[in-house]
């Protein structure tokens, strides 16, 4: 059986379906009309997040069988015409939920403490004490909406910080233990003091966080989002953050995050974003640690070497 990697991933990618007796071609910088004339070789496909995979797109992989995506999030896929051509897909969502956590944690940290103006105003030779008096995170009330993979490590991780962990998903039901409570959304909308995304982009969450999620909380919030971009409507998100309504801001994802192409009204919003204090952006790199580049090509030997098992 051959496998086309098509997107650049940690060198040990080549050998680990090698070790499953599969013949690989690692392609990492080739472009996609390449692709569109190799892919009909091969019976499996492994691809990071270089280009969208759709019904069309499948009419030149005939032969495929399996296509691994190297991350989490399986948004760039239309599952249903791979159901429809019989590919079965899968993602690496278990390999980074460790580096995902530690990075939204730490952005939580740096944003109640304030780190990072405290940081940059020493650099700059000002000596602020009390403009930097920071918050403590013991003691909140954190709201996780999605319980997967990230969402369940993220929870388990800010429980140890005592905090009050309320954990809502829309899929799952059963999963609340001495830590974490299983509760409703709208529980969530009543109690939390910061909330956190981890859901994936679907037709049903995309632009999900409005005007109306915001002007749903009871108190004012923080608001966290590690998931996907396009699930928030930043123009939103300012409006609640000029209000009040939403305290500070950690976002390692953007609706568009091709900063060279914003549209002047996404220009406005992120300008007003990034000049404010209260709010950090990293650029999608939550789950994108040394560990976890290792881990992903890990999980997706694992899941390759279980498709041949019930394959075989």
């Amino acid at each position: 059986m051959k496998v086309l990697i098509v997107d650049e991933m940690h060198e040990s990618i080549v050998h680990m379906p090698e070790e499953l007796g599969l013949e690989v071609d690692y392609f990492p910088n080739i472009a996609f009309e390449e692709v569109l004339e190799k892919v009909g070789d091969y019976e499996g496909l492994l691809i990071r997040s270089k280009f969208s995979i759709n019904e069309e797109f499948l009419t030149h992989a005939n032969k495929l069988k399996f296509i691994g995506r190297a991350g989490a999030g399986l948004d760039l896929i239309d599952l249903d015409a791979c159901k429809k051509a019989g590919v079965d897909v899968f993602g690496a969502n278990e390999a980074n939920k460790v580096a995902v956590a530690e990075h939204l944690i730490g952005m939580i940290l740096s944003l109640f403490h304030k780190v990072n103006q405290g940081n940059s105003e020493v650099k700059r030779g000002e000596w602020n004490r009390e403009k930097n008096r920071g918050e403590e995170l013991f003691g909140k009330t954190i709201g996780i909406i999605g319980f997967g993979n990230n969402g369940q490590a993220t929870a388990e991780r800010l429980a140890a910080f005592g905090c009050k962990i309320l954990a809502f998903d829309k899929y799952k039901y059963g999963f609340g233990n001495h830590l974490i409570q299983e509760v409703s959304l709208q529980e969530i909308y009543e109690q939390a003091d910061v909330v956190s995304l981890h859901i994936p982009l679907l037709s049903t969450t995309y632009q999900w966080v409005d005007d109306e999620f915001f002007n749903s909380f009871k108190k004012n919030i923080y608001f966290c989002n590690i998931a996907r971009g396009e699930i928030v409507k930043l123009d939103a998100l300012a409006n609640a953050l000029k209000s009040g309504k939403v305290k500070g801001a950690c976002l390692d994802v953007l609706e568009n995050e091709k900063l060279k192409t914003l549209t002047q009204e996404q220009k406005e919003t992120f300008q007003f974003l990034s000049t404010q204090d209260n709010v950090i952006l990293t650029p999608h790199v939550a789950g994108w640690s040394n560990e976890s580049y290792v881990k992903i090509n890990q999980v997706l030997k694992d899941k390759i070497r279980m498709w041949l098992e019930q394959n075989a």
